[in-house]
């Protein structure tokens, strides 16, 4: 496909992301000395950011790589849902926030000293039944004017009905990307594809020892589900495609891993738009490679241009 008309694709491909977000909140600054009070490094706070992460990281991703992207998902009645919405806004991501009013939203904050995290502390709760009934209402309304769904599962409870979401996608012969999590993968039976990295996929399908063991395991699960791909990312070792009864190695592309926070998010977000444009899972899965290889080269949950991608893929394998 010539980059011209992928360019005008893209620009023209609406992707539905429904999943957990949350508020990635960064602290940097400093570290010069250790705690008198317990061996610990005192890091002097100099600036703080906030960034969307999870779904929401998806979500802005899509859009930083030239599509259109709505979001939904389920926050609390508080001030990180009205931060989370305000740097939304600002990526250029449409929402539709579901809110829980007992819930507090999911906060990650990260200390960073001397460009090093530190630090985490997570805050993070399960919302309710009433507030995933709400967002299964808004799916199916939304669900109309989308062209691709991605699915990204963080385990925080917003996809506890997936497996509706997913048959309520593929009754309109939509295609729908999972990004998941936990060991039963029997909830997504149905879906395109799903996308788990090593961890993952063994802890859904056990070890393996070989190269091999993982391409039988991964057929199966496949198979099972009734996958149309299953994309194993594999860090340092690239990603590995199952589709068609065949088996695609795509080596690793990063130059330098700073940070691997979010590259999931990425590499789910730029496969979805290929695959939304018409691209085979090969073409698919080596965007979504150099995509993620351009994100790790980055602090923290970040976004990638489609312009990176495309002079990252020009200067070939350093």
């Amino acid at each position: 496909m010539a980059e011209r008309d992928l360019r005008t694709r893209i620009a023209g491909l609406h992707v539905l992301v429904v999943g957990d977000v949350m508020l990635d909140e960064y602290w940097f600054g400093e570290v010069r000395r250790i705690s008198p009070e317990a061996p610990v490094p005192v890091v002097r706070v100099g600036r703080r950011e906030e960034r969307p992460g999870g779904a929401a990281n998806v979500a802005r991703n899509i859009v930083s790589l030239g599509a259109r992207a709505t979001l939904l998902s389920v926050v609390g009645a508080d001030d990180a849902a009205a931060r989370l919405t305000g740097v939304l806004n600002d990526a250029g991501v449409a929402h539709r926030l579901c809110v829980d009013p007992a819930l507090s939203t999911t906060v990650k904050l990260r200390v960073v000293g001397q460009n090093q995290q530190m630090l985490r502390i997570d805050f993070e709760e399960v919302p309710a039944p009433a507030a995933l009934v709400e967002l299964q209402a808004e799916y199916e309304q939304a669900l109309a004017d989308a062209d691709i769904v991605v699915l990204s599962d963080y385990g925080k409870g917003a996809l506890a009905q997936v497996a509706t979401l997913i048959a309520a996608t593929r009754r309109l012969d939509k295609p729908v990307l999972v990004d998941p999590k936990g060991h039963d993968y029997a909830r997504y039976a149905g879906a395109t594809s799903i996308t788990p990295n090593q961890a993952e996929m063994a802890e859904a399908a056990g070890p393996w020892d070989d190269p091999a063991q993982l391409d039988a395991k991964a057929n199966a699960m496949r198979a099972e589900l009734g996958l149309e791909a299953l994309v194993v990312t594999m860090s340092k070792q690239g990603m590995r495609l199952y589709a068609d009864d065949a088996v695609i190695h795509q080596p690793a592309r990063a130059r330098e891993v700073f940070d691997v926070s979010g590259a999931g998010d990425t590499v789910i977000a730029a496969l979805a738009i290929m695959r939304g444009c018409g691209a085979s899972w090969e073409e698919a899965v080596g965007f979504a490679n150099a995509a993620g290889g351009v994100a790790v080269g980055k602090l923290g949950t970040s976004t990638v241009t489609y312009d990176e991608v495309a002079a990252f893929i020009a200067a070939g394998p350093q």
